[in-house]
C-alpha cells in the first residue's frame, strides 16, 4: 500500500523587487569610484603627513579658498536635494518633476562653473599641477570629482530631455540619480580633507 502525503498550502506570490539594470550597473560604477577617491584621500592624508616642512605647500603659493568653495559645495548639496524631491515629485506625476530635476542640473552646473574660475584664479596665483605636492593632489582630486560632476550633467541632462519627451524610463532616471549622488556624497569628503 502506498501511503499518499497532503497536499501542502499554496505559498503566497511574493512580490519581487527588481533593481533595473541601470541602476545596479551604475551602483558597481559608484563602488569602484568610491575605491578609487578613497585611494586618492589615502594617498593624499599620507604624503601630506610625512611631507618635510616647507615642501607640502610653497611659500608664495596661494591658500585655497576654502570659504569660496563652500558656496559652491552649498550649490552642489542643493542640487541633491532638489533630486530627492524631483524622485518623489516622478513617482506621483512625471511630468510635475521636469522644472526640479532642471533646476536640480542648473545647480550642479553652477558649481562646476565656480570650481572652474577657482581653478583659474588659482593657476594665475601660481598653484599649480607641478608647482608643489599640494598643487599636484589638488589638481588630481578636485579635477577627477569635476570630470565625473561633468559626466553626471550630461546624464541628468539626458534624464530632463527625456522626461520633456515623455520618454523617460524610472531606471534610467536611478541610474542618473544614483551617479549625481556619487558626486554630490564625495564632494563633502573631498572637500574636508583638502581645504582645510
Amino acid at each position: 500500500m502506498e501511503a499518499t502525503l497532503p497536499a501542502l498550502p499554496a505559498l503566497p506570490a511574493r512580490r519581487r523587487e527588481v533593481v533595473p539594470n541601470s541602476v545596479l550597473g551604475m551602483l558597481l560604477f559608484v563602488g569602484a569610484e568610491v575605491m578609487f577617491f578613497a585611494g586618492l584621500i589615502s594617498a593624499f592624508t599620507i604624503t601630506q603627513a610625512g611631507a618635510k616642512p616647507g615642501t607640502w605647500r610653497l611659500p608664495s603659493e596661494p591658500v585655497l579658498p576654502a570659504a569660496a568653495t563652500a558656496f559652491n559645495t552649498a550649490a552642489l548639496v542643493a542640487s541633491g536635494l532638489l533630486l530627492v524631491w524631483a524622485n518623489r515629485q516622478y513617482r506621483r506625476n512625471p511630468a510635475s518633476a521636469a522644472q526640479t530635476v532642471l533646476l536640480a542640473w542648473m545647480l550642479g552646473a553652477i558649481f562646476v562653473v565656480l570650481q572652474g574660475r577657482e581653478w583659474i584664479g588659482l593657476l594665475s596665483q601660481g598653484l599649480t599641477i607641478r608647482s608643489s605636492t599640494l598643487g599636484s593632489f589638488f589638481y588630481v582630486i578636485v579635477g577627477a570629482h569635476g570630470l565625473h560632476a561633468v559626466g553626471a550633467l550630461i546624464g541628468l541632462g539626458v534624464a530632463w530631455w527625456r522626461l520633456r519627451q515623455g520618454t523617460l524610463s524610472p531606471g534610467f532616471l536611478l541610474g542618473a540619480q544614483t551617479f549625481w549622488y556619487f558626486v554630490v556624497g564625495v564632494w563633502p569628503v573631498i572637500y574636508g580633507r583638502v581645504y582645510f
